[in-house]
């Protein structure tokens, strides 16, 4: 039995030798200048081993952090798994971090060395200095340079409790946080994938995996990768979602299964349908967040399910949720019911539990006598947040859901992006998905701004595919999108004001920071490139 994800990929390579662990297609090669093609199991075996003995001679071990900036390409994952064998944690970095940024990851981790891509290498000594940090970089082909310091726990030898990855969270309210992941929770998902069953039944030694979701994301690291090792599959990361070019990948890849972000469905359907939709070897698309009004639309379209997932960096598979099985309620935000090994509650603002049909914050734990098994082992040097977050014994997710009648669960929206508007709470994220159908949107962002009257109003922010060029234009624009949106949503929820802006904030993972766009859009109102619509938004009779 592994007890590190070092062992589990030692046990996978005997077992798998002879097929392919990754596959790099061309289009992923040319971008990132290395070579096309597979890396079977026994021969990446190999390639760990090698690193694994470079990085013990220079006197790494258990206790070390090191940071790894190489982007979604193979060496990834070898550098991560030999340096897991000394007990090493990876600090993941995302390649779009910039100078504030990597001084806060790495004064804040505490990693003494980084591999990254040469072209960062300035950037990342000259951050280290900015934090005061004794720090060094090397590239994925360097001979590791030596510790500059004792590995803090080389007597104790790596095991299953031992920190295997230091994952930040987006930081869309705040500062990021530093998930302290150990080995367990890689573990865990990956035998929760391999066992869930269902709908998402891998068959071992047989799937191949596409993904474009990036490195430094848990779905990637966790479920992807240890999935694949888990079960003898192939893993095919992709640079980056290209909408183009993704059939072409998908069907050269001979994938079986994808993952997928809600924003992706949107996209492809966008494109017009073609006689070879169909053509590929997916059984099931594994994801979140896809728009409720795509989701039965895109099956029938491309011929199989997107199964819809639930769960967060911190949880890890110790509470995941997955609508895997018939029923799924397509068209409903449904992400299926809670197995045996996950406890679900689901609290109101004023501490009740709620009703069926009523809205409440979701709270997990691990059913059995350890409740946070497979989840964090806490968050870095911030033992307050990791109280905080675990108040009363079960982990407070900030999600608000809601159970139906035949308990199937529903997300509605992170609780910090709810709007209240006359006593109507709207999910920010529901009149996104909305909006972004439209043509006129390239990117959107709903936010909340101070209403005297109802408390808040809907704000949508646009960038749009070709920018309105004078008043009138930006107008009818704005006037188009919040028909498009009473045609579609409650008139409540559509945008009482359209502001046309360049850009959103962004977090390093291209998740909107919500804090950002909190104070920036009642800055926004009364502006030029503001549109009051509020005296579009009547109730609309039969619309919904």
């Amino acid at each position: 039995m592994a007890h590190t994800i070092h062992q589990a990929f030692s046990l996978a390579a005997v077992r798998w030798a002879k097929q392919p662990f990754l596959c790099i297609l061309p289009e992923t090669a040319e971008i990132y200048g290395i070579n096309a093609g597979e890396l079977r199991y026994a021969e990446a075996a190999e390639r760990i081993e090698t690193l694994r003995t470079a990085y013990a001679a220079a006197g790494y071990g258990h206790g070390h952090r090191i940071g790894i900036l190489l982007e979604n390409r193979p060496a990834f994952f070898l550098h991560w798994f030999a340096l897991n064998a000394l007990g090493v944690s990876v600090v993941p970095i995302n390649p779009d971090m910039r100078a504030a940024e990597l001084e806060y990851l790495i004064g804040h981790s505490e990693i003494a060395l980084a591999v990254a891509l040469p072209q960062r290498h300035a950037d990342l000594l000259a951050a280290a200095e900015r934090a005061g940090r004794p720090f060094q970089v090397m590239g994925e082909q360097d001979s590791p340079p030596q510790a500059a310091f004792p590995a803090p726990l080389a007597a104790t030898a790596p095991h299953e409790l031992s920190e295997c990855a230091l994952l930040y969270t987006s930081g869309t309210t705040g500062r990021p946080k530093g998930c302290i992941l150990p080995n367990r929770y890689f573990l865990h998902a990956g035998s929760w994938y391999a066992n869930i069953g269902g709908l998402a039944t891998l068959q071992p030694g047989k799937e191949r995996m596409i993904t474009p979701l990036p490195l430094v994301h848990m779905n990637a690291m966790a479920y992807s990768a240890m999935a694949m090792v888990m079960t003898g599959g192939c893993l095919i990361p992709l640079d980056r979602f290209h909408p183009r070019s993704w059939w072409n990948s998908v069907r050269e890849s001979r994938a079986t299964v994808v993952h997928y972000l809600g924003v992706m469905p949107a996209m492809l359907m966008k494109a017009e349908a073609g006689h070879n939709d169909r053509e590929h070897r997916v059984r099931f698309g594994f994801g979140a967040g896809v728009d409720r009004t795509l989701h039965g639309i895109f099956e029938e379209r491309f011929a199989f399910p997107l199964l819809e997932a639930w769960a967060m960096t911190e949880t890890g598979a110790g509470a995941v949720i997955i609508a895997n099985k018939e029923p799924r309620h397509i068209g409903s935000s449904c992400f299926g019911k809670e197995e045996d090994d996950v406890l679900v509650r689901i609290v109101t603002d004023d501490g009740r539990e709620a009703s069926t049909e009523e809205q409440g914050e979701l709270l997990v734990r691990h059913a059995g006598d350890d409740p946070r098994y497979g989840f964090l082992a806490g968050y870095l040097k911030d033992q307050a947040a990791t109280d905080e977050a675990w108040e009363g014994g079960w982990f407070h997710t900030g999600d608000i859901v809601r159970r139906d009648a035949d308990g199937y669960l529903h997300f509605v929206d992170r609780k910090k992006n709810v709007i209240r508007r006359s006593g109507e709470n709207i999910a920010a994220v529901e009149v996104e998905a909305v909006l972004q159908q439209h043509p006129l949107v390239k990117a959107i962002a709903v936010a909340a701004v101070p209403d005297p009257v109802r408390g808040d109003e809907v704000m949508a922010l646009v960038v749009a595919q070709d920018p309105p060029a004078d008043r009138p234009a930006m107008e009818a624009a704005a006037c188009d999108l919040v028909n498009w949106a009473l045609s579609q949503l409650a008139y409540y929820k559509a945008p009482g004001y359209v502001a046309f802006v360049d850009s959103l904030p962004l977090t390093t993972t291209n998740k909107i920071q919500r804090g950002e766009l909190k104070a920036l859009a009642p800055t926004l109102v009364g502006t030029a490139a503001c549109v009051d619509t509020c005296a579009m938004k009547k109730r609309q009779g039969d619309h919904k």
